[in-house]
């Protein structure tokens, strides 16, 4: 065991990034006026009889978020643009995929950008698609080392450990510029409900019109940036295949039937042998009722994640900003309202998006409302908090509890600042780890597709401020969101759709979540709405192993790295 060790470690010190790397630079195409999204996104603004040139749809369950993702690959006609922070090479992105790889056959040109960290093993066969006809596809901020061992790609890594834990968050799918779902989902099976034993409850926003383009601008930036490495840069087809070729054996060996053997998805990810169900079928666009509203991105520069240290600019080094991307500047396109010009000034003041919700949040006047899985506070938060607080707004929070965040040691981050944020007077509501009878809600399914078969996760990441604005984006409000990951966000002045949204988070804190309270000796979580639960005095749902573990080797972890 330690002479393998030893090799690793021997063999990663000798693995580094690729240099002088071409990268040809390209961009989004002007936005079609006669293909089939653009004619269909021009029926819906007529037929809404609207001034904003931008619409919005909450895609808020498994079978949206998949059908909006299969509809854009399978109707796309120019471009294909997606980024994401993972991809999993599993049955659901198999199938998705394919109808991405069907469309570059068709002539389609599609980039593909994708963070680096864990393309690695199994997930790692997504990266053949590098190999394909019409697809381009980069690795952002990646790792160095064989694509077969976590650990040595880790191992290399120690020495520039401050690179490889900031990573590229933003998840983007866009269609032809004039089409786009953005929001907290990744790509696989526990995203879109079909996980067996855990699924993710999630919250996406279909984009459509002119701010697509805004969101076209952010993914060029991260597609130019050097900081994203051409996949034949870093792996070599051989090297794919082969990984391709034990990831398809692993799975034959997985199936327990005939039938199971026969449904083969030919790279190594285990289909469904009884045919069609949701997750096949693509949304139809021609039904979607879009909100038409004023809106603007905000999203981190490719330079928040630092190129190599000996070659890094100053200004590298230094959180760039975040950035709104536009044409013609700030104030361009028709549907700017002054309310929200004033919104985007003050969410542009901040260093990062995240900074950026906290400009926003000053100018709160009645209510926020928080959904964020990962949520640790710091100092600039607890700030923006209790100014709003004093000027008489209530904030209430949505979050994971233990028992349902998939990262238990985050928790530890949100703790840790619980009773604190409890006094100052936010309202804290942890989800339920099992929560039947939330489908009407966020739609999270187990993998038959029946409500509550399966852990739920808090996945979501959203604002609700003063029933009038929406921001849904890939941040968590989190310090690693803050500082360190980059991330993306749209941001909505519409009463309508933050009418929508807050319906929908708050069947889930009344209905699937504990709320938290303060008493005498310690806290309190208050069961769930129609549960038949009782109060609990110690953190629901978790088991006493996991609530020691967490106590012992929780504060050795500081809220940065959470």
């Amino acid at each position: 065991m330690g002479a393998a060790l030893g090799m690793v470690l021997c063999l990663s010190a000798c693995a580094e990034l690729p240099k002088n790397v071409e990268r040809p630079v390209s961009t989004a195409l002007e936005s079609p006026v006669d293909t089939p999204l653009a004619l269909l996104v021009k029926q819906r603004r007529e037929a809404a009889a609207t001034r904003f040139d931008s619409g919005f749809l909450l895609v808020d369950g498994p079978p949206a978020a998949y059908g909006s993702r299969l509809a854009l690959a399978q109707g796309a006609q120019k471009t294909l643009d997606l980024q994401y922070y993972s991809i999993h090479a599993d049955a659901s992105t198999a199938h998705l995929l394919r109808a991405v790889r069907d469309a570059a056959r068709r002539g389609v040109r599609v980039r593909i950008l994708l963070d680096d960290f864990h393309s690695t093993g199994r997930d790692a066969v997504v990266m053949y698609l590098a190999f394909e006809p019409n697809i381009e596809m980069r690795m952002f901020n990646p790792l160095a080392g064989a694509r077969t061992s976590t650990l040595s790609r880790l191992v290399n890594s120690i020495d520039d450990a401050s690179r490889i834990q900031q990573r590229m968050h933003n998840k983007l799918f866009i269609a032809d510029n004039i089409l786009g779902v953005t929001g907290g989902r990744n790509l696989g099976d526990a995203y879109f409900g079909k996980a067996a034993n855990a699924n993710f409850v999630d919250l996406d926003v279909l984009v459509a019109g002119r701010v697509v383009q805004d969101l076209s601008r952010s993914f060029d930036a991260y597609w130019n940036n050097e900081r994203a490495y051409p996949v034949e840069s870093l792996v070599k087809r051989e090297e794919l295949e082969k990984i391709r070729a034990d990831a398809k054996a692993a799975a034959e060996r997985e199936r327990s039937t005939p039938e199971e053997q026969q449904a083969d998805e030919g790279d190594g990810t285990k289909a469904d042998p009884h045919g069609p169900r949701w997750d096949r079928q693509p949304m139809d666009l021609r039904t979607a009722s879009f909100i038409w509203a004023p809106a603007a991105v905000m999203v981190d520069k490719p330079a928040k994640i630092p190129s190599d240290r000996s070659t890094a600019t100053a200004s590298e080094r230094k959180a760039p900003g975040v950035e709104i991307p536009s044409g013609k500047g700030r104030t361009s396109g028709k549907a700017r309202s002054g309310a929200l010009q004033v919104a985007v000034n003050a969410a542009a003041d901040g260093d990062t998006v995240v900074e950026g919700l906290l400009q926003l949040i000053g100018l709160a006047k009645k209510d926020l409302l928080i959904i964020s899985p990962y949520f640790v506070p710091g100092p600039d938060m607890k700030q923006a908090f209790a100014a709003a607080l004093a000027r008489g707004v209530r904030i209430r929070v949505l979050t994971n509890s233990l028992a349902s965040n998939d990262a238990p040691v985050a928790h530890v981050g949100y703790a840790r600042h619980r009773e604190e944020l409890l006094k100052m007077g936010v309202e804290l509501y942890e989800l339920r780890s099992e929560q039947a009878g939330l489908g009407s809600a966020f739609g999270s399914t187990g993998s038959s597709g029946a409500p509550g078969e399966s852990r739920s996760m808090l996945h979501s990441k959203g604002l609700v401020m003063d029933g009038q604005w929406v921001v849904v984006g890939s941040m968590n409000l989190d310090l690693r969101s803050q500082l360190q990951n980059t991330e993306i966000a749209v941001l909505i002045r519409s009463d309508e759709l933050a009418r929508v949204a807050t319906e929908k988070i708050e069947i889930v804190m009344r209905q699937g979540s504990w709320h938290v309270g303060e008493k005498d000796d310690g806290l309190v979580w208050h069961a769930p709405e129609g549960s038949g639960l009782k109060d609990a005095t110690t953190e629901p749902d978790a088991s006493p192993s996991l609530r020691l573990m967490l106590k012992l080797f929780g504060p050795l972890a500081p809220d940065t790295l959470l």
